[in-house]
């Protein structure tokens, strides 16, 4: 029973030794994408046989719980979707491939590990795992010069050595004033102590490592550089599964504080009006695509925010629902850039005009996946945006909502640009078909099913979502 506990993490573990030695033997080709697919099958298959399983380990510094399980499922799903779209490596140098591989399923082990640790020294422990294997694959990119990347992968370093920097010390602050590191005995005393700016100034800084990896204001600056500069592979990994990581803890250190509206609330309500109204508005005037992505990634950390502050369940299990399906729109945007730029180059608006007369089976998907992204219904963007509003509204933060609304306005303006450029624009006369192969059909038909699917019927998720987030308030 103790190794179902730890079963998804012992399957990445035996993954990253396979891909070790494959590394060393300079396996390429079919069978080092047939064995990465494999090994993440089987990761997410150990997730679903250790779902119901809980305990703890390691004298209580790892717990295995409803809200870990569940983020370990969405993360090792997660990791076989990118590896299933990205099996080309189009954008990746050859010779780099198999470490590609390996430190990807590094960072998501990292990731997978980080959801159940409940002791602050083994978050930062595991939280340092995963950046450290990202530090690596940002520069592994064929075809853009070695500029860009370069560029790309030591502004990535910098930001996450800083950020760790800064939530060491908050973390330093929360230990003076509970003496624990543990965060069931830090949630008996911190809710006490939050009338304390000691208390608000500690959590703040504490939680400056996690608004890295979810893009929030102010621990913003990397991501339109890392978007653009890192190849399309990475930024696939990049802009999905580490934010999963980071709700995940954010989910567990937010509801230390209780449910009460302290002086941390209104920080957080600046943060997430920040992030919204900063993103959004730099949207607006991007051209390359993966850049706009990049903006409008910190906009949906705003969103998740406004769930995060309500300390309410419904809105922590909000959360878990909108990240599950920002996964899911972001890869239908990610998986058109990757099959339309075969040599791993950016995209501008300029590319995807008349993708409809080239593919129509991407155009459909990118257009899913922008409606899903601005919260038009049916998608599980709007469903997503509407459980949030509502647990704010319960909450009473009116004002929140109306600004969260306005700017979600504002961000259909770009969603359906790109939309227009697919549909609406484009020379007439031939024009060269895109060839997608039977693979590449299936799983932008599972993108776009899925999208529409969980935004009609919500109900399975958010009852997952509930239960885990239960245990915590």
């Amino acid at each position: 029973m103790q190794v179902m506990l730890i079963l998804p993490e012992l399957v990445l573990i035996v993954m990253v030794l396979v891909l070790f030695a494959a590394s060393l033997k300079k396996i390429q080709g079919t069978a080092l994408t047939s064995m990465t697919l494999v090994g993440a099958f089987l990761a997410l298959v150990a997730t679903v046989l250790s779902f119901c399983a809980t305990g703890t380990l390691f004298v209580g510094a790892y717990q295995v719980d409803g809200l870990s399980q569940l983020i370990k499922f969405l993360l090792c799903g997660g990791l076989f979707l990118v590896f299933f779209m990205c099996r080309g490596l189009s954008g990746i140098e050859e010779e780099m491939q198999n470490e590609f591989y390996l430190f990807l399923t590094l960072s998501a082990l990292g990731l997978v590990m980080m959801s159940s640790a409940v002791e602050l020294l083994t978050i930062l422990v595991c939280l340092e795992i995963s950046s450290y294997a990202l530090y690596v694959v940002i520069s592994f990119r064929r075809g853009e010069g070695r500029r860009s990347e370069v560029e790309a992968g030591i502004k990535y370093v910098l930001f996450g050595a800083v950020a760790t920097g800064i939530s060491l010390f908050g973390l330093s602050y929360i230990f003076g004033l509970t003496h624990t590191t543990y965060l069931n005995e830090i949630s008996i005393q911190l809710p006490k102590m939050m009338d304390q700016p000691m208390a608000v100034i500690g959590m703040v800084l504490m939680l400056c490592s996690f608004f890295y990896k979810l893009a929030m204001f102010p621990m913003h600056a990397w991501t339109p550089d890392i978007y653009q500069g890192a190849s399309n592979e990475t930024t696939t990994f990049i802009a999905t599964l580490p934010k999963i990581g980071a709700v995940a803890l954010l989910i567990r250190l937010v509801s230390m504080t209780g449910t009460g509206i302290t002086e941390f609330t209104w920080v957080l309500v600046v943060i997430a009006v920040l992030s919204m109204t900063f993103g959004n508005l730099a949207a607006l005037v991007q051209d390359d695509i993966k850049r706009l992505l990049a903006y409008s990634s910190i906009a949906h950390a705003g969103y998740m925010m406004v769930g995060l502050l309500c300390g309410n369940q419904l809105g922590m299990a909000a959360v878990i629902y909108y990240i599950a399906g920002y996964v899911l729109m972001n890869l239908a945007c990610f998986m058109v850039i990757y099959y339309i730029a075969p040599r791993g180059e950016n995209i501008t608006f300029a590319g995807l005009k008349g993708l409809y007369r080239r593919s129509p089976v991407l155009a459909f998907t990118l257009a899913v996946g922008a409606f899903g992204m601005a919260g038009i219904p049916p998608t599980v963007g709007f469903t997503g945006k509407f459980v949030i509003f509502t647990a704010a509204l319960e909450k009473g933060f009116y004002g929140l909502v109306v600004i969260a609304m306005v700017n979600a306005s504002v961000s259909a303006f770009y969603y359906l640009k790109m939309a227009r450029a697919v549909y609406c624009q484009g020379e007439e006369g031939e024009v060269q078909a895109l060839q997608l192969g039977f693979g590449a059909k299936v799983f932008g038909a599972f993108l776009i099913l899925a999208i529409i699917i969980v935004g009609i019927m919500p109900q399975g998720l958010m009852n997952l979502a509930d239960q885990a987030v239960a245990a915590l308030l």
